[in-house]
């Protein structure tokens, strides 16, 4: 082996000899005797000599010949260089690494490395490549040694430069076998080792960065995010030395890395996108892909994102300006102020930045108005919030693609991610702000009432808060009017619809103002309206403060609305009031007037009234009259503050006795009918119970009523039996000495029935009843002609007064003692008739007793 060295050493005595120098000699020989155990049969004696190899190197001092790039180069090139290259095959993996370290020292220490090129690339690319990388494993099995082969590869790039451009095409092959590696830190190096080779080799590198795309877009979704990172910037710099029709193949990719959970993932993305913006050769052509990458970033979760992506923006957009200064020579010397209503005019956007989108707006668009109502919900966040930074930027450019804005922001207000509305809504704030109200309204309408949304709506409400009060006002009316119209108003019974119909008239009083004042009815109609479908729920409670709003622009409160549009809404309900049902949106309406208006309902009589006697005719809907009745029955309970505040209630009492209550005491078969009985019962107590109605009104109101008010004692009803009998006892102390005398025999046979009651409430009002009605007997010439029927009364009454139920005899007691100034003597003799048949005769006691204390002071 010693003999084969020489030999080699030896070779062209005359050229080698005359070129190498003493210093190179000496190094040659001293590496002949190392080098012979390179090719020993056992791997000890390889490594021995490797290691020997390793230490000759490592520990030469700066005098010594391999110290001497110069004197290096020869016996490097000749002796080393084969045989460390022979080595990285060596079925020892120990000395594969010794060998691939060796030749690193090697390459460091030669003066001219570039000359080992044409042997270390094959070399390489036989240990690492394979045709099939993604399917068979490379021939170098250590992961660690395929690490250090890429180091190697890595510094043959650093160390020779533009010299690689001959050997491009292997060190390529090795890059992309390399970049598929199993091994995470295999993938790192080859991200960064491509990125110096683009470099290093800018004249030539273009026509081989394609190959590389494919299997960096294959290792950019890598588990690990350090490999993901290096993978984004490898692209950058692939790209930016290499060929630009590759941006195509990678803005996907990049895209969905936007999504990324790794803040700084999302980092190199801007970062490179912002790179390629300033730098890239081709960058005009790519502008509408860039262009929404790198301001998707403005709205990062991370400030340091956020804050990188908005000085790249601002960079990329003075660059461009300065570029084409030209073509905005009279933008730049006659520069507008921001508008008067810009939304942030301390943060407005340059002119190179708003030129940018507005030039590229109609190719990024269609794309954003797609992806907003994509499948995947961050893609719809992205989109819905880079449409906030595109109509930012755009301003009154917006104008040119209102339509498919618009179609868009309403598809996506209906989304069910709150992120994805709000931005839609800050979105369609600036077309209001931009844009005016003759240009959106006209577009606006018909979308609405072709197919009335919540969506819709909720574009409208904000729309209209972006706009300026100015801009808006000759509006105010028609937008009040159109809202007010049935097909939007009354869809208002679905929540969601209801609550942005609400947000249009909140927008409309917070923008206009006192200008709402001559639209005040149509928007009062609207929020009676969102009342009555919401009814006490949180909505209805705006709806409460909205109105408040209003009625204070007006210089008001809610009362002075209700006195100032309670007719002419009650006007307006009553011309489709002999249609109603239960299900009708008016009949809701009208409920609401009628419950909320308070004082407002004694000028609006004309019109309430009539309206109350058609509907709660017995021919009408059943459900519609219970529920007006349950209406009724407060209003009447506050007359005086609500339909008599007026003082006029007296010109339609007869009206709602005869028309009203009368028909509908009636008997008719059925639940429901029992239950509009009920109803009309408890509104006949409560008008009587009002205080409104004078003595002579009060006769009336019984002359006419008491017949049907007997009858429905024999109700089903517990309520009904009750209410009916205390509408009786005040009936008889308020007019009883003026009821017909056949008549008012036949009130206590009645009354009696009712203290065989399964109520002891009902047992307890007939006992007072009946107490009402012995003091009609007393006040007037009756007694004489009624001694039979009080004999009566006497006998049943003792009968109770051994009742089971101690209130049911304390109250007959007391009946009996107001009974007992008639015919004392008769009731003596009853009661000392049935006293031993009771159980106890303590009650029958007490009765005589208060009789015979009685007697005397007559």
């Amino acid at each position: 082996m010693a003999a084969l060295v020489a030999t080699e050493a030896a070779a062209h005595p005359g050229t080698a000899e005359a070129a190498e120098t003493a210093e190179a000699a000496e190094l040659s020989r001293a590496l002949s005797r190392l080098l012979p155990g390179l090719e020993a049969d056992n791997k000890l004696g390889r490594r021995r000599a490797l290691e020997a190899l390793q230490l000759a190197l490592e520990t030469a001092r700066p005098e010594a010949p391999a110290a001497d790039p110069a004197a290096f180069q020869g016996p490097w090139s000749r002796l080393l260089l084969p045989r460390l290259l022979r080595r990285l095959a060596d079925p020892a993996e120990g000395c594969r690494a010794l060998a691939a370290h060796l030749l690193g020292l090697g390459l460091r220490r030669a003066a001219r490395p570039r000359d080992a090129l044409p042997r270390l690339l094959p070399a390489l690319l036989s240990r690492l490549a394979t045709p099939e990388p993604a399917r068979r494993p490379p021939p170098e099995s250590c992961e660690e040694l395929r690490l250090a082969l890429v180091q190697l590869l890595r510094l043959a790039v650093d160390l020779c430069g533009a010299a690689l451009a001959p050997h491009l095409d292997d060190a390529v092959r090795v890059l992309r076998c390399t970049l598929l590696d199993p091994f995470a830190a295999v993938r790192r190096e080859t991200c960064e080792c491509a990125a110096a080779l683009a470099r290093a080799t800018p004249d030539h590198f273009h026509m081989q960065s394609e190959s590389l795309i494919g299997p960096l877009m294959q290792t950019i979704s890598h588990q690990h995010w350090k490999v993901r990172v290096a993978v984004i910037q490898a692209t950058g710099t692939v790209i930016q030395f290499g060929n630009g029709k590759s941006v195509d193949d990678v803005l996907p990719h990049f895209a969905q890395r936007l999504f990324d959970d790794v803040p700084q993932v999302r980092q190199a993305v801007t970062c490179v996108v912002g790179g390629w913006l300033l730098d890239l050769r081709d960058r005009y052509s790519f502008f509408p892909k860039l262009i929404p990458l790198l301001l998707s970033s403005l709205d990062d979760e991370i400030p340091e994102i956020t804050h990188m992506a908005a000085g790249l923006w601002e960079k990329v957009g003075l660059q461009w300006q300065q570029e084409n200064e030209e073509d905005l020579k009279d933008k730049l010397d006659f520069a507008c102020p921001p508008p008067c209503h810009h939304p942030s005019p301390e943060t407005r956007p340059g002119l190179g930045c708003r030129e940018l989108i507005f030039r590229n707006l109609s190719k990024i668009l269609p794309a954003i108005c797609h992806d907003i109502t994509d499948w995947v919900v961050g893609t719809r966040v992205k989109s819905a919030q880079l449409m906030v930074v595109l109509l930012r930027h755009a301003e009154d450019h917006i104008t040119q693609h209102l339509d498919v804005v618009l179609r868009a922001l309403l598809r996506a207000c209906a989304d069910d991610e709150g992120a994805v509305v709000s931005s839609c809504a800050r979105s369609a704030e600036l077309v209001g702000a931009f844009v005016s109200p003759d240009v959106f309204l006209r577009l606006m309408w018909p979308m609405l009432k072709k197919s009335p949304s919540a969506s819709g709506l909720l574009v409208l409400a904000s729309v209209i808060r972006g706009c300026p009060r100015e801009a808006l006002q000759p509006h105010l009316k028609a937008i009040a009017t159109e809202l007010a119209h049935t097909h939007i108003c009354q869809g208002a019974e679905n929540h969601m619809y209801g609550e942005n119909l609400l947000l249009c008239v909140q927008a409309l009083v917070a923008v206009c103002r006192e200008d709402c004042r001559g639209s005040s009815l149509q928007l009062m109609e609207v929020l009676v309206t969102i009342l009555a479908f919401m009814g006490a729920t949180r909505l209805g409670d705006e709806v409460q403060e909205t109105m408040a709003a209003l009625a204070a622009v007006n210089g008001g409160d809610s009362q002075d609305l209700y006195r100032e549009h309670v007719g002419p809404l009650l006007e307006w309900l009553a011309g489709s009031h002999h249609d109603w049902t239960v299900h009708s949106a008016e009949l809701l309406v009208f409920n609401v007037l009628v419950t909320h208006a308070g004082p407002a309902l004694g000028a609006a009589l004309p019109h309430l009234v009539p309206v109350l006697r058609n509907c709660l005719q017995p021919t009408r809907d059943p459900q519609m009259r219970l529920k007006l009745f349950s209406v009724l029955s407060p209003a009447l309970l506050r007359a005086k503050e609500t339909l008599d505040s007026c003082g006029q209630f007296h010109h339609y009492l007869d009206t709602v006795i005869m028309d009203i209550l009368g028909p509908n005491l009636q008997w008719h078969a059925g639940r429901t009918a029992a239950a509009i009985r009920t109803a009309a019962v408890s509104c006949l107590w409560a008008l009587i119970s009002s205080e409104v109605l004078s003595a002579t009104q009060m006769q009336d109101v019984q002359r006419t009523l008491m017949a049907q008010v007997l009858t429905t004692l024999e109700e089903d009803s517990q309520m009904t039996r009750l209410t009916s009998c205390r509408i009786i006892s005040v009936f008889l102390k308020a007019s009883g000495d003026a009821i017909n005398p056949d008549k008012f025999i036949k009130i206590y046979p009645e009354l009696l029935k009712r203290l065989d009651d399964i109520s002891n409430d009902v047992r307890l009002a007939a006992a007072s009843a009946l107490s009402a009605w012995l003091q009609c007997i007393r006040k007037d010439d009756r007694k004489s002609q009624s001694q039979s029927d009080i004999q009566h009364l006497y006998r049943e009454l003792l009968v109770y007064l051994d009742d089971t139920e101690s209130t049911v005899q304390d109250a007959v007691l007391e009946v009996l003692k107001a009974g007992s100034v008639l015919f004392p003597d008769l009731l003596v003799t009853e009661t000392e008739a049935v006293i031993h048949k009771h159980r106890s005769p303590a009650y029958c006691e007490q009765l005589l007793q208060h009789i015979q204390t009685r007697v005397p002071t007559q």
